[in-house]
């Protein structure tokens, strides 16, 4: 094994605890690291929407198990994404459009990170059902189309609205990545495409960081300063993705 391949493999559970911490599979940081690594494009898609499976289930187990989860704030959301994710799943985008708006999605996921805070009210506002809906399925086909589970485009939508507290938006945002991973999985499989075999090794790697991330997070802490790391590698990544 190459000293890369060393370094790949050491960053994957480290991106797994940083995103699970925070409810999310990761799938925007497994894509920033294989972008960085020269991974082909053709098989990132369906290798961060695998890992999100696992590392996203793992999230809302904890924050389901700590009490944070709102079963109305999430099935609306779901409702309108797992068809639209399928179909996103379906299609396959050429892979210099592929790498440029992969590499502008990743700023999305930075300035999520830095930017956006806690809803500290008490009081959450009410959710309009259309309008979860149709956000829903934007995020739904959109995450399908590009590999991610969507939790970086709703958790700052739930915490600008005032719809649901960091917790809260953590626990709805794991079982929205988890089940729009699964849609968009069974679309790109459905198109013929296959995994690679390192992907089950990757598995395990982000299976590790994701157990310990998703506790942390849902019951102890808010790991803020590692947070900025993350948020240099995605910076690193979106700017090779866009300008290379």
């Amino acid at each position: 094994m190459t000293f890369e391949n060393l370094m790949f493999y050491v960053l994957i559970p480290l991106v797994a605890f940083l995103y699970s911490s925070v409810g999310h599979g990761g799938a925007s940081g497994y894509l920033a690291l294989m972008a960085v690594f020269s991974f082909p494009s053709d098989t990132m898609k369906q290798t961060a929407l695998l890992l999100n499976l696992f590392v996203a289930g793992i999230a809302f187990y904890h924050y389901y198990k700590a009490g944070h989860f709102n079963k109305k704030l999430f099935i609306f959301f779901a409702l309108g994404s797992v068809p639209a994710a399928f179909i996103g799943g379906l299609f396959s985008l050429d892979p210099w459009i592929y790498k440029k708006i992969l590499g502008f999605l990743l700023f999305f996921a930075v300035a999520r990170m830095l930017f956006v805070q806690e809803n500290r009210n008490s009081k959450n506002n009410e959710l309009p059902i259309l309008m979860a809906l149709c956000i829903g399925a934007s995020i739904g086909f959109f995450s399908g189309l590009i590999g991610i589970g969507g939790g970086i485009i709703l958790t700052p939508l739930i915490l600008l609205f005032h719809w649901g507290n960091m917790k809260q938006a953590a626990a709805v945002s794991a079982l929205f990545i988890w089940v729009n991973s699964a849609s968009g999985l069974l679309g790109q499989f459905s198109s013929g495409v296959t995994l690679n075999i390192n992907a089950f090794f990757m598995i395990g790697l982000a299976l590790v960081g994701g157990l310990f991330g998703s506790y942390y997070g849902s019951q102890r802490w808010n790991p803020r300063r590692l947070e900025y790391f993350l948020a240099l590698v995605l910076t690193s990544a979106g700017i090779k993705l866009i300008l290379f």
